[in-house]
C-alpha cells in the first residue's frame, strides 16, 4: 500500500472490524429526540433476540450510555494491549463516559475526536459480533465523518420526533448519509404519541406521522413509531432499558418491532451488497 509522506492528507480506505458482521450507526439531525434511548434499547433488544451485540457510545459530548445501562467502571487493557469492553445486559459496551466519569465536560477538538473514534473501533476487543450499534452525537459533524472514514457502515438509522423542527434536521442527516454513500436502514419516529394512562386515549403531542411522511418523501424505509412513554424515560434513567421487560410488555412492544425491522433491513442491505468485488488498494 506504500506510505504517503507527501502531498495532502490521505483519506484512508475504511477497514472492516474483524469478527463484526454489521455496523449500524444511529444518528439524528438534532439533540433531544431520544436517540441514545433508542440506541440502547435497540442494542439490548437485539441481544435479547439472541444476537451477539456491541454498543459503541460515540456521542462524546453527552456520553449517556453508561447511565442508561446502569454500567460503571474503567475498561482494562488486556495482554495484547487491546481495550476490553465493559459488559451490561448481554452487551459489550465502550463509552467515553467510562473514561471520563462524573459531570466534567468533555472538550474535544476534531483530531482528538477522530483518534478516539478510531481507537474505539480498532483497539477494542469486540470479538465476534452480529451487530455493532454506534450511538452518534446529534447533528452532522466530525464524529459521523470519522466513523464513515474508518469502517464500512452497513447502514444508518435516523431518529426524529414528529415536530417540524426535528424533521427539518432529520432531512439533513438523511442527506449527509446519502452524500457519504451510507445505506439508510430507515427513519424511526420517537415520542410519536402519548397514551393517557387513565383512559388509554392516544394524544399526538408533536403532530404524529411527520417522520413517516419524510421517510416516504426521501424513499427511505419507515421503521415505526415509538410512544412518548414516561416508563421508557424512567427505565433509561434507572439503568434498566425498557426492552428488558420482554417482547410482550406493552411498553417494550414498539421497541421490539423497531429492532425486528432493523434486522430485516440489515439483511436486505447485506443481500444486495456486491460480493467479491472489493479491491484492496
Amino acid at each position: 500500500m506504500g506510505a504517503h509522506t507527501h502531498g495532502g492528507p490521505q483519506t484512508p480506505t475504511p477497514q472492516p472490524i474483524p469478527g463484526v458482521d454489521a455496523i449500524i450507526a444511529v444518528g439524528s439531525g438534532k439533540g433531544g429526540v431520544g436517540k441514545t434511548t433508542l440506541s440502547v434499547n435497540l442494542a439490548v433488544a437485539l441481544a435479547k433476540l439472541g444476537h451477539k451485540v456491541g454498543l459503541l457510545d460515540a456521542d462524546v459530548y453527552g456520553p449517556n450510555v453508561p447511565l442508561m445501562l446502569g454500567a460503571s467502571g474503567q475498561p482494562q487493557a488486556n495482554a495484547d494491549n487491546r481495550i476490553e469492553p465493559m459488559q451490561a445486559h448481554g452487551l459489550k459496551v465502550i463509552s467515553v463516559g467510562f473514561l471520563n466519569p462524573g459531570d466534567k465536560p468533555v472538550i474535544w477538538r476534531g483530531p482528538m475526536l477522530h483518534s478516539i473514534i478510531r481507537q474505539f473501533l480498532g483497539s477494542v476487543q469486540w470479538g465476534n459480533l452480529d451487530y455493532l450499534v454506534v450511538d452518534l452525537p446529534p447533528g452532522t459533524g466530525d464524529v459521523a465523518l470519522s466513523l464513515i472514514q474508518t469502517v464500512p457502515l452497513t447502514g444508518a438509522v435516523v431518529v426524529s420526533t414528529p415536530s417540524d423542527v426535528s424533521l427539518q434536521d432529520a432531512r439533513k442527516a438523511i442527506e449527509m448519509f446519502r452524500q457519504m454513500k451510507v445505506d439508510l436502514i430507515g427513519v424511526v419516529e420517537n415520542m410519536s404519541y402519548f397514551v393517557c394512562p387513565h383512559c388509554n386515549h392516544e394524544v399526538d403531542v408533536f403532530s404524529r406521522g411527520g417522520a413517516e411522511k419524510t421517510a416516504a418523501q426521501f424513499q427511505v424505509p419507515f421503521l415505526g413509531a415509538i410512544a412518548l412513554d414516561p416508563e421508557i424515560r424512567r427505565a433509561s434513567d434507572s439503568g434498566t432499558p425498557t426492552v428488558l421487560e420482554g417482547e410482550n410488555s406493552a411498553h417494550a412492544k414498539s421497541l421490539y418491532d423497531f429492532a425486528n425491522k432493523v434486522v430485516t433491513r440489515v439483511d436486505e442491505i447485506e443481500a444486495n451488497a456486491p460480493r467479491g468485488v472489493i479491491q484492496i488498494q
